[in-house]
């Protein structure tokens, strides 16, 4: 039997560090955000304001949700150890959990309070509210641009995600605002915070749903098990296939481990590095191990549902 590991390309010794980028993105987006919370609360009280004064609450839970995935990138440049042999790579998947987690409790905090604001109506300061939104458009949209070219990471597309849903709440205040301030009907605000609520609990169920496959060990959403499975059959010499199994060590790196019955054909180290590079460039894949067999008897797993 043979395992194939190339430790300096492919073995998760080497790691994929977050961009500085990304780095400078999470430090301007948590110091803008956090500075227009500030602002939203003092003017939701001077305002008389709690439509705005929820939205300030949400950019509180958005700055704390910034700072988690912000450490939990960070934390993919700690080296490995003896006792943590992939190092710190999966603490960037529950980070990934927890922002969708409380992308989540955000919606059904909107929902409820534009529920109660629709029984109870109240009269707001309709141009002070304005002009919060008009800022926190602007902000939460410049901050949530800084993101737009991470979306294959989850850790980067739910920061994204928090920050663009923030500018659509403030879109959605706005217009509401601007309703009110022409026609006093009080109650469009709840109505466009329930629309609101609905169009960010769907995709936030969305990536609820992903995050919680990778912490699963699930096979990646971005990978097809079936095309990978098809293309080492295909591979010279290979007769089968057996205990193939794909999950994410974090939100931005994919293993694998696979069997493959050879009995003819020896896998040579070229052919290994081959393997992996096509694992690589094909299907995302960075950490591959390989063991080759030659099909004279039963080596399948132990666990035969695996």
């Amino acid at each position: 039997m043979s395992h194939s590991h190339d430790y300096h390309e492919q073995h998760g010794h080497h790691h994929h560090v977050i961009p500085d980028q990304f780095n400078k993105a999470f430090l301007i987006s948590i110091a803008a955000n956090f500075s227009l919370t500030v602002f939203q609360i003092f003017y939701a009280y001077v305002a008389h304001s709690t439509s705005l004064l929820a939205d300030a609450g949400h950019n509180m839970g958005d700055v704390l949700s910034l700072i988690l995935a912000w450490l939990a990138s960070l934390m993919l440049k700690k080296r490995s150890s003896n006792t943590f042999s992939y190092g710190f790579k999966k603490v960037t998947i529950w980070a990934s959990l927890i922002n969708a987690l409380i992308l989540v409790f955000a919606c059904a905090v909107i929902l409820e309070q534009a529920i109660s604001r629709f029984i109870n109506p109240q009269p707001v300061l309709a141009l002070d509210v304005m002009a919060l939104a008009l800022l926190g458009i602007l902000v939460n949209g410049g901050t949530a641009l800084l993101f737009a070219k991470g979306q294959h990471d989850l850790n980067i597309k739910s920061a994204f995600l928090h920050l663009a849903y923030d500018a659509l709440i403030s879109v959605g205040v706005l217009l509401g605002a601007a309703i009110i301030y022409f026609t006093h009907w009080y109650w469009v605000d709840p109505i466009v915070g329930l629309m609101i609520g609905a169009i960010i609990m769907w995709g936030s169920i969305k990536l609820l749903r992903q995050s919680v496959a990778l912490a699963m060990d699930a096979v990646p959403y971005n990978v097809k098990l079936e095309e990978v499975q098809r293309y080492f059959k295909a591979l010279p010499g290979v007769k089968a296939v057996h205990d193939l199994h794909i999950w994410g060590l974090s939100t931005r790196e994919n293993a694998l481990t696979a069997h493959l019955v050879m009995p003819d054909c020896p896998c040579t180290d070229e052919m290994r590095k081959k393997i992996n590079c096509e694992l690589k460039e094909q299907f995302n894949i960075h950490h591959a191990t390989i063991q080759i067999e030659e099909g004279k008897g039963d080596l399948h797993c132990e666990h035969h549902n695996c």
